[in-house]
């Protein structure tokens, strides 16, 4: 083994770091908003591209990403996400304008996205036994929920001491270790399978995502009657139905249309671009309100997201019993109309209203999102054959990152005047969006899911779950 000892626990210790840094840079950057506006220059339609760079690469190279792990070997297309996203994370550090810090998180998006689906192909083949990788994913999960609750604190932390550019900073030390890990433990590729490539799918998915992207951005600018609006809305279609084509006739699709025929999948994919819509969205406009309208510090912004997401892992795991006794459609339906409920409360906050009444409905919001994760994975596992599970799990975790990609969009543009009457305002339809997306999406559930009880079988074979 030329000096190596291949570990299953070093092997999930590497894959586990991988996902960690994934997700702190998913909840991080949001403390720095305010210092990246004055750092910059800027304004909020700008801003937005410091996540949705990253996000929109993240979710649209999901599907491949697992793909290339099939054909190169996971272990070298881990690796080549490490190098790249430790050497983007120096690059977003050592930026000095705006324009090289959203190439640097593009870059980010590209590593993250190999890292993920490759993290778990790497546990699945060092703990063949089922319910020693049951148990294994449960830890990779659980890494990832810690630093995700982490991640505002941590991020807030060293804004306040070390400045902005510590937030990306801080992925070297631990991308050099878990490469250090991953060369030491992990166990060598095979030959690997010659599997095609759907490059020509993956080109229209980035292109239609970034297309929309911007024509949303496009909006905050120009407004809605703008030609190049019009012409922006026009070519995003167009790429979007160029995308179900090459779908349809590709032999290797990235997306295979029919998955869709399942009734559970179906609502499955749009519950999870609804509840990353709303969450994400508002976690953004919290932020900006937060700094911007109450003038917290970074660290008192991390301090203040603290309730959310430390009652995200903790229902997290609640969930995962529940689902089996109450079944997926009470349980989601549940979980949505809660997560409404949180944020309708959410509707009287003021530019100088006092933040502790603000903890119960972030409590109550958090904890119906919490609740809805797990479950939307087990509808997704269970209404598909097991043969693909792998291909089920990419797309519900691609339609979550659309999601939230499409939330920072639509909200950032509503709160891109930051002058208090214009925020709030555009604050209040934010919050009201989201209660309205999220009570369509419990209808959803109550009147196209199945009653039935999902089984955990699937779950145990590839419980893939990205915030």
């Amino acid at each position: 083994m030329n000096g190596r000892s291949v570990s299953p626990r070093g092997t999930l210790l590497a894959a586990a770091l991988g996902f960690v840094v994934v997700l702190l840079d998913v909840s991080v950057v949001n403390v720095a908003l305010d210092a990246l506006l004055r750092r910059f220059d800027i304004d909020v339609v700008d801003l937005q591209w410091v996540i949705n760079a990253y996000t929109l690469v993240f979710a649209a190279l999901l599907l491949t990403s697992g793909a290339l792990g099939d054909r190169f070997g996971p272990r070298r297309v881990f690796l080549c996400g490490l190098v790249l996203f430790t050497v983007a994370s120096i690059g977003c550090g050592a930026a000095r304008q705006f324009g090289i810090l959203v190439a640097a998180r593009l870059l980010q998006g590209v590593g993250a996205a190999l890292l993920v689906p490759n993290s778990l192909t790497m546990l699945q083949r060092a703990f063949p036994d089922p319910e020693r990788r049951s148990r294994a994913v449960g830890w990779w999960g659980a890494f990832g929920g810690m630093s995700l609750a982490a991640g505002p604190v941590v991020g807030g932390a060293l804004v306040t001491h070390f400045g902005w550019r510590s937030i990306f900073l801080i992925n070297v030390p631990i991308g050099l270790i878990c490469m250090s890990l991953t060369l030491r433990y992990v166990q060598d590729d095979g030959i690997g399978h010659q599997r095609s490539l759907d490059w020509l799918g993956q080109f229209a998915a980035i292109a239609s995502l970034a297309t929309v992207t911007a024509t949303l951005a496009g909006v905050a600018r120009v407004g809605w009657d703008n030609a190049w609006i019009f012409a922006g809305w026009a070519f995003t279609a167009t790429l979007i139905a160029a995308f179900i084509a090459v779908e349809m006739r590709a032999r290797s699709p990235m997306l295979p249309l029919s998955l869709f025929g399942a009734p559970g999948f179906a609502v499955a994919s749009i519950c999870g671009v609804i509840v990353n819509f709303a969450y994400y969205g508002l976690v953004f406009v919290f932020s900006l309100y937060f700094q911007l309208q109450q003038h917290f510090s970074p660290q008192l912004t991390g301090f203040a997201f603290l309730p959310m997401t430390v009652v995200l892992a903790l229902v997290n795991i609640l969930a995962g019993r529940l689902v089996t006794r109450m079944g997926a459609r009470g349980l989601m339906t549940f979980g949505l109309i809660a997560a409404s409920l949180g944020y309708l409360l959410l509707l009287p906050v003021q530019a100088a209203g006092a933040y502790g009444w603000l903890i119960f409905p972030m409590l109550l919001a958090a904890s119906g999102i919490a609740l809805i994760v797990p479950t939307l994975i087990n509808v997704t596992l269970s209404s598909v054959e097991p043969t693909r599970v792998g291909i089920a799990s990419g797309v519900l975790n691609a339609a979550r990152q659309v999601g939230g990609l499409l939330g920072v969009a639509v909200f950032g543009y509503l709160v891109r005047d930051t002058s208090t009457r214009a925020f709030m305002a555009g604050m209040h339809v934010s919050i009201a969006m989201a209660v309205a997306v999220l009570l369509i999406g419990a209808a959803l559930c109550r009147w196209r899911l199945g009653g039935g009880r999902p089984t955990c079988e699937g779950a145990q074979r590839a419980p893939i779950v990205i915030d």
